[in-house]
């Protein structure tokens, strides 16, 4: 049973997980630490953590979850200091958008009889906006959490504890899906990171266009806003996923690159009527839940 938990990165889903604890009756400490001062008291009025922790190594050595947030580099570098200090019946969990090159790192460090338990994770759910003040206790519900295990076995309290910590998820509103590391970076390039992508590169390139234009934002109506929401995503986050899931990511755009090309070349020839249903076709085999 989980009776206390550790974040260490209270931003957007750091803090939101707080809160999403907090709404499910969890009863247990929630401390929190982030590197931004500021960050970490706003999820601490918000209720999101019930502690604020000076030392994030020492309140990792006294939770029985440790929630790890922020930019990828970020979580690498967690699971590196907190190997040495904790113990086989502790569990590290995050929330990064990378998955294999955190397993990469905790191999030989975790899931092992005498090491702690790593189950990495990745909570399909956010806003193109982060910082504590965003949180949201209903961010997660109705979305998909991906769980990705690594190699090694984990000790029997770590496995009780992430069983346990699914069951947190599934009480968020969440729905829990097993993926292998690798295959989720594959499918997370194609779904999360080339949209990302797309919508910075069309808001950086209307920025060069009609940068003078104030009006080009309301002119352009719902269409526009929703290309375009995403673009004002964090370099900082992003730049970590860009280069711990580069050739992913460069498939995927590099197949988009084609295929705007292949509409380039047959904007008057039938090859675009079929363009768009195959477009078409997709949604309808692919609905989207009504939230």
């Amino acid at each position: 049973m989980i009776r206390s938990v550790t974040i260490l990165g209270t931003g957007l889903i750091g803090a939101s997980v707080g809160l999403a604890l907090r709404a499910q009756c969890f009863t247990g400490a929630i401390a929190g630490w982030d590197p931004d001062t500021e960050e970490l008291h706003t999820a601490f009025s918000l209720g999101a953590v019930t502690v604020l922790a000076d030392d994030p190594l020492a309140a990792a050595t006294q939770s029985d979850v440790i929630v790890l947030g922020g930019p990828v580099f970020t979580i690498l570098e967690w699971l590196d200091r907190l190997a040495p200090v904790l113990r086989p019946d502790q569990l590290v969990t995050d929330v990064g958008s990378v998955k294999g090159a955190l397993c990469a790192r905790a191999r030989d460090r975790y899931n092992g009889p005498d090491r702690p338990g790593f189950l990495p994770g990745h909570p399909m759910a956010g806003k193109e906006i982060g910082g504590a003040a965003n949180a949201d206790a209903a961010l997660f519900s109705d979305s998909v959490w991906l769980f990705t295990e690594c190699g090694g076995q984990m000790s029997r309290a770590a496995r009780a504890l992430a069983q346990d910590w699914a069951g947190w998820v599934e009480r968020f509103g969440a729905h829990v899906r097993s993926l292998d590391p690798d295959r989720h970076d594959v499918l997370c390039a194609w779904i999360s990171h080339l949209p990302q992508f797309v919508s910075t590169a069309m808001s950086a390139l209307l920025e060069d266009e009609f940068a003078a234009n104030a009006d080009l934002l309301p002119i352009g109506g719902r269409a526009l806003r929703e290309m375009t929401r995403l673009g004002s995503s964090p370099f900082s986050m992003w730049r970590d996923i860009a280069h711990t899931n580069t050739e992913a990511i460069a498939r995927s755009l590099h197949a988009l690159e084609q295929r705007l090309a292949h509409l380039r070349e047959n904007l008057k020839t039938p090859e675009l009527r079929e363009e768009f249903e195959r477009a078409n076709r997709f949604r309808v085999s692919n609905p989207e839940k009504k939230r």
